[in-house]
């Protein structure tokens, strides 16, 4: 049999990638602090990821996106069914419009803490409130886990939440781990991205939740020190154990993101 991290990025293995972007010049962006992303396109993805058996994802909002939905409709249509969407919405958005994005496969609201672009913590509650009532989403956060000491009994309160990126900063763990213990999700994504020790950070809250871990690609990796790379799922995978390894790849993200039938596919 071959050794766990092999099998981990071969096919056969199923990934969820929990947290992706579509950057597609033939819908609007917006400069964040001068920063363009340059085109990552559904093709280019595709071609990235092909050897890695990804059958399902979640193709994530950015800044330079904004409150644009129609390249995200775009991408989800092009990417099938198994892809769902994370999106950014204003505070004045309507039951309607939830519920048409619902219909294209959106299942998250983003609050984007670290870039902007995004609705702000002060509408955090009633719009994740709000968005969870109209069509069952759940809230999603790009923010600095040294930060959440301030949100946490906020965060706590709500339905269904989940980090990006480990919470960034290794003098978050304790108010990420915190969380976990309440119920609240954390992507293993963006490793080129964060001040921390990976393989501890999701050790961490593997031990506080085995439910609570996903795993993702954070591609194109904008603004990272490093882009992904194939190997950080083989980190994923000598880390999690054979044990766990199913449900960080794919299990726990699949039913978070409301993936129907995914027994069937694996």
């Amino acid at each position: 049999m071959p050794p766990i991290h092999e099998r981990a990025t071969t096919p056969g293995r199923p990934v969820f990638d929990a947290h992706l972007h579509i950057v597609d010049p033939r819908f609007p962006l917006i400069a964040n602090d001068g920063y363009l992303p340059p085109a990552f396109t559904v093709g280019q993805y595709r071609e990235r990821v092909s050897g890695l058996d990804v059958r399902g994802g979640a193709v994530v909002s950015g800044s330079f996106q904004g409150f644009d939905q129609e390249y995200l409709r775009d991408a989800l249509a092009a990417l099938g069914p198994s892809f769902v969407g994370v999106t950014q919405v204003p505070a004045s958005v309507t039951d309607e419009e939830i519920v048409g994005l619902d219909a294209a496969g959106v299942r998250a609201v983003r609050f984007n803490v670290r870039r902007g672009g995004s609705a702000t913590l002060d509408q955090l509650d009633r719009l994740a409130r709000r968005v969870h009532y109209v069509a069952g989403w759940h809230t999603e956060l790009y923010i600095d886990a040294r930060d959440l000491p301030d949100l946490a009994t906020a965060l706590a309160a709500l339905p269904a939440v989940s980090i990006d990126h480990l919470g960034l900063h290794r003098d978050g763990l304790p108010h990420l781990l915190a969380l976990v213990e309440r119920g609240v999700k954390v992507k293993a994504t963006g490793f080129g991205r964060v001040d921390l020790d990976p393989a501890e950070a999701m050790t961490a809250v593997l031990k506080t939740d085995p439910t609570a871990l996903m795993v993702g690609t954070d591609l194109p990796s904008t603004r990272a020190r490093r882009p992904f790379a194939d190997d950080d799922l083989a980190l994923v995978a000598r880390t999690v154990g054979e044990g766990h390894l199913d449900a960080v790849l794919w299990d726990n993200a699949a039913a978070f993101y409301r993936i129907p039938g995914t027994a069937a596919n694996r």
